[in-house]
């Protein structure tokens, strides 16, 4: 190891006393949060400011612990859960902190706000205290730091190195959620003893751990594990047009649902294209900053339902269960799940869940006309009838999604026209529409916005 100059040493025994020092010593006493810096990136940061700590810093070393770092930093920094702040290492430590799964988040999560232990909460303000400490190591300060110890040493390396600062892929502009929300107020906080308070709120509703920044999930039945989608269709409610009635019904229903109120398993049905998977979407969009989550679930994995709503229970969002598409043929029984779960069974569903099926017709289980009360080997045919026509009736929320008459298929054409920002006179707009609808098969509103699509392509590209 090649000693350090004078001018070096100086410089680093101003920073064994600076918060560089004061910062690596306070991580080594996390407690809840001490998982929140041992992925990759946590440790590659922690081995620079070791690196930078030590009391004769080998140059070698700290250049290839700051080239690690950035290196890892700058991964991160193309997640999508990761905050849109300048510096790469304080918007890391800000996502870990809002995802961080501990005693503390859990208990959060599990009883809520109000009956947490005083003792986790007290810990959890010296843990914030801690991690601020690190959150305040920027960029160009850590920079500077490591080239006056550097570069002495190894002149070949002066200006090897740009600031971590700016490494997110450009994003056009997007509305802030509770998440981003969330993560300005801590980047902005003064004392991070203050973000008790926002961070149970935000773990009361929205939940703890990487699945809590999803508030789309999809069952996986070979893996038996839920997965978070990353970008769920953006389709909100006012890109529906014509069914206010609709909407109204089942935004009453999930508001209910939101506050804690009795609320109705929900059966959509109605013919193609007419909007009802689009609605629960658009439902799961308006309310996912009010903790609403959708989770997807195929009619094939019916039978994995306990396993899903026991993966739901204790934890703090509310969950939609969706299944789209929801049907049966003559000889398959996976519906007789769904009925158990929708009449419920010795235990008790938790109160956080929610089914919610669309369907192109209200008999979810297809019957024959042999059922109705003609002769068959089955004696007691009515009851066959009856099991088969019930299931539908377990949800209690029926509403029922029309295709639109000719004036309402233009007035959905009009209104998507001018969300579209189309400028195209009424007459010339009507003319195409029903020419479009003449050349496809059925009027909906998906046929609408299909005509819309091209229109748009045809006007902006030519």
């Amino acid at each position: 190891m090649k000693p350090l100059t004078d001018q070096a040493a100086q410089n680093h025994n101003a920073l064994a006393g600076s918060q560089v020092l004061i910062a690596f010593q306070a991580s080594q006493g996390l407690i809840l949060f001490k998982d929140t810096l041992q992925d990759r990136a946590g440790r590659a940061f922690l081995n620079l400011l070791h690196a930078l700590s030590g009391p004769q810093p080998d140059p070698n070393v700290l250049a290839s612990s700051y080239s690690h770092a950035f290196r890892e930093l700058a991964g991160v920094a193309n997640e999508e859960a990761t905050p849109r702040l300048a510096d790469a290492w304080q918007a890391f430590l800000v996502a870990r902190l809002i995802d961080d799964r501990n005693p503390w988040s859990e208990q959060v999560e599990r009883v809520g706000p109000a009956r947490v232990s005083p003792t986790l909460r007290e810990q959890a303000r010296r843990d914030l205290r801690a991690l601020q400490r690190l959150f305040r190591l920027e960029a160009v300060s850590l920079r500077d730091a490591v080239e006056a110890l550097v570069v002495p040493a190894l002149p070949a390396l002066r200006d090897a190195w740009t600031p971590w600062r700016d490494l997110a892929p450009r994003r056009d502009a997007e509305p802030a959620h509770a998440r981003d929300l969330l993560a300005a107020r801590i980047a902005a906080c003064e004392d991070w003893v203050e973000l008790v308070e926002p961070l149970e709120q935000h773990w009361a509703r929205h939940g703890t751990g990487p699945q809590a920044r999803y508030h789309v999930l999809r069952w996986l039945p070979a893996e038996k594990e839920l997965a978070g989608i990353a970008h769920p269709d953006p389709i909100q409610l006012s890109n529906l047009i014509g069914q206010e009635r609709q909407q109204a019904q089942l935004i009453r229903n999930i508001e209910r649902f939101l506050a804690g109120l009795p609320a109705q398993d929900m059966l959509l049905y109605g013919p193609p294209g007419t909007g009802k998977s689009s609605t629960v979407k658009a439902l799961a969009n308006a309310y996912a900053d009010q903790g609403l989550c959708l989770v997807e679930m195929s009619k094939e994995d019916i039978g994995d339902l306990p396993q899903v709503v026991a993966r739901l229970r204790e934890r703090a969002p509310h969950y939609l269960l969706f299944i789209d598409d929801l049907s049966f043929e003559e000889h398959e029984t996976a519906y007789k799940a769904l009925k158990v779960m929708l009449e419920g069974t010795a235990e008790a569903r938790p109160a956080n869940v929610l089914i919610c099926a669309t369907s192109n017709r209200l008999n979810l289980i297809r019957e024959n006309f042999g059922d109705r009360g003609k002769a068959s080997e089955d004696v007691n045919w009515r009851d066959t009838m009856d099991e088969k026509q019930s299931l539908a009736h377990r949800f209690a929320l029926r509403v029922t999604f029309m295709s639109p008459d000719q004036q309402q298929y233009l007035r959905i054409v009009e209104s998507l026209a001018r969300q579209r920002g189309l400028e195209i006179p009424p007459e010339q707009l009507h003319e195409r529409a029903l020419r479009w609808e003449r050349q496809h098969t059925g009027r909906s509103g998906r046929l609408a916005r299909q005509f819309i699509d091209d229109l748009e392509g045809e006007v902006k590209h030519g």
